[in-house]
Order: C-alpha cells, then structure tokens, then sequence
C-alpha cells in the first residue's frame, strides 16, 4: 500500500466535508483487512458517525470529487414511487443499479451482453424489462408497500392491503412530533432473499427538537468510497421534503456506519482524495411545496454553488 498523503495542517474544521475525509483515512490506515462477499476484499470499521447539520440549505455534497447529485435524486424520487424495476431510472439516464440484474442475466442466459447493450434492451423492449430489469422487493416496495397478511379462518393467510411507511411518517410527524416511532424501515426479513440486494441505508429515525427536524439513518454495510457520497446526498433530500411536508425546518443529519469499508481496489481513489482540500459550499432549494412528498419531481430540486473538483473513477463490486 502506497503511503496516504498527510492531511492539511490547519483543515477548516468547520466544513462537514472532514469528517468524511478522516472516516476514509481511519478505515485504510486502522481498518481491519477482510474477505467479503464480492471476492474483491475490504479494510473495514464497525460503527461509526458523521454529524451533518443541514441548517440554511445546507447539504452534503463532496467537493474533492464530483458526485452526480442528479443520479442521486432521482433514485431517491424512484425510491419514493415504490418502483422496483430498473428501467424508469435507465430512461433517465441513471445507470446506477444496472449492475446487479445485468449479472442475474448473465449467469442466468450465458448470454455476455455488454452493459450498455443490456441498457438499451431494458428500455426498448417493456417485455425484456419485466423480466429481466426488476430488483425485487427493494427500498422502494419496502418504503411505501410494506407488506401485510390477513389470517383467514382455515389458518391461511391472504394478502392485506401494504403499508405506506413514509405516509405514516409525515402523518405521525404532524399528530405526534414528539413522537418516538418516527421510522422508515427497510430490513423486510421475510422478503431479504427475493431482493437483488439487501438493503444497505436500512432504517431512518426522524426526531423533532423545537422546529427542527433530524433524522439519523442507519447503514448495515457501507461502500465508503462509492457509495456514501449518494447515501449522504438521498437522505439530506429525503430530510428537506419531509421537513417540508410537516413545516419544520431541517436540523441535523445523523449517519451512523455498520460495517464501513473501502474496497482493496480502492486503493488510487483513496490516495488521490486523501491528497484534496474541501472548498465552498454548495446548497439545495426545494423550489416548491406540492401536496405530498409524493409529487415531487426531479425539477423541484436545484443545487447552487457546486464546484467539485474532478470525478474520480473506481469499480463498483457486485
């Protein structure tokens, strides 16, 4: 392993964007080097936290890479719709989740297809996407069609009608601020083996404190380099539109890591980032309130004064 540049003698503590820096260089210099389900290996920690206060359109976005804060938003959007197939976020563009169907499809036909051929197919062609593109009971189903059974009489069980946890959410929110139970949850164990992937932001617990309202989400296994930077970004969102539905203002957004870890093939993003200062700060407006947190759309979203510096490329493994 190539030595990790040293960090900036007198870093600007203030900008949130350090707390991420030194939760990636603790996991490569401290964490515990291990085999992993994808055969790729990590160095991992278990249980830490970032702190992000979301205050005066605050929101955390890198700015030592580039992170695609469009893709990020409308999987979040994609989330909210209960969607589980893959083809609406591909017919705009977000290629994000393409990886895991695309191997299903793969092993299941023999069929070496490229990923952008595999794309274009599940747009074209609504057959091929039926049944190749869905991911199974992922977040969005879990989120707002959790489902329910009814015992009949014989000691069967029918399907009920699902649970819209996110509608309970804002309804809960706006009866009972104080409330405890303020929580989306993801971890269906009954439907975890029926899912392309687990889910990794696994349960969000929202918490009012005067006008503010916070939220600390919980994350079983997180990808520090990949895929953080999108987790961060989706729940500052999913923060500012139930604040906006229930006429809070936003506080702090609480993330709390199971285990967190770089993958070992990680090793020149993690180099290259460590050498970078955060600079600016970038904000999110909502630039409507529509009747639920259902209806909103990708262009009620604008993001000011974002200059990151450059992407930095790495494999994501499935």
């Amino acid at each position: 392993m190539h030595s990790l540049p040293s960090p900036p003698a007198h870093p600007d503590a203030r900008h949130w964007e350090w707390q991420y820096l030194d939760l990636m260089r603790r996991i490569w210099t401290e964490g515990d080097e291990r085999a992993d389900r994808t055969g790729v290996g990590t160095r991992s920690i278990f249980g830490p936290q970032l702190r992000i206060d979301l205050a005066d359109d605050r929101v955390p976005l890198l700015t030592t890479k580039r992170v695609y804060w469009k893709a990020a938003a409308r999987e979040m959007l994609w989330f909210l719709s209960g969607e589980t197939n893959i083809r609406p976020l591909l017919q705009q563009g977000v290629t994000i989740w393409s990886d895991w169907p695309l191997a299903r499809y793969r092993k299941a036909t023999g069929d070496a297809a490229t990923q952008e051929i595999f794309e274009r197919r599940i747009v074209e062609d609504a057959g091929f996407a039926a049944r190749w593109g869905d991911l199974g009971p992922v977040y969005g189903k879990q989120w707002v069609d959790w489902p329910t059974y009814a015992r009949q009489s014989d000691g069967s069980f029918r399907s009920g009608r699902g649970i819209n946890q996110v509608a309970v959410l804002i309804e809960g929110l706006q009866r009972d601020p104080g409330g405890r139970r303020h929580i989306i949850e993801g971890w269906n164990v009954a439907e975890l083996d029926r899912m392309a992937l687990p889910p990794c932001h696994k349960t969000y617990q929202f918490h009012v404190a005067g006008r503010r309202l916070s939220c600390q989400l919980y994350q079983r296994s997180c990808d520090v380099a990949l895929g953080l930077p999108f987790n961060l970004f989706g729940a500052a969102l999913l923060v500012r539109m139930v604040a906006a539905q229930v006429g809070l203002e936003p506080g702090e957004l609480i993330w709390t890591g199971g285990d967190t870890h770089l993958y070992l093939n990680h090793a020149h993003l993690v180099e290259e980032q460590l050498g970078r200062v955060p600079s600016g700060e970038p904000g999110l407006h909502l630039l409507r309130r529509p009747e639920t947190i259902f209806d909103y759309v990708f262009e009620d979203f604008e993001v000011p004064d974002y200059h990151p510096q450059g992407a930095i490329r790495a494999p994501v493994a499935v």
